[in-house]
């Protein structure tokens, strides 16, 4: 896998909690591997509810990481991600956006969000 450290890991930066969850009725062991634990699955594996849902909670430092779910040894793309890239190995890598504080995501949120036009044209009687 591709050894991304585009993070902003300055000293002293807080870390922000993540929570990677994924759906499948048959997995039987679920891990999530990317550039935060240098693409050791076995670093971070999910937990199960019993019913097919799967979810992990850690903290990572603001920045920008790449990562891949690793169903029952099949590397894959996380299908909840916003956004992913190509990998050397003809796959695809999720990518995911830590923002520094909860404003600072919200502003990315509204960024990807279609504009409004707030002149609208009012009719005269």
């Amino acid at each position: 896998m591709k050894h991304n450290h585009n993070h902003d890991n300055a000293p002293g930066s807080q870390l922000v909690p993540v929570r990677f969850e994924y759906t499948h009725p048959t997995a039987r062991i679920v891990c999530v591997a990317g550039t935060f634990n240098h693409w050791q699955p076995e670093a971070k594996t999910l937990h199960t509810s019993g019913v097919g849902h799967w979810w992990k909670e850690t903290a990572l430092a603001p920045g920008t990481y790449e990562y891949c779910l690793i169903v029952d040894g099949q590397w894959m793309p996380d299908p909840q991600a916003r956004e992913s890239v190509a990998n050397p190995f003809g796959g695809r890598n999720s990518v995911l956006k830590v923002a520094a504080s909860l404003a600072a995501a919200h502003l990315a949120d509204a960024e990807n969000l279609p504009l409004q036009n707030s002149n609208k044209s009012k009719k005269k009687i």
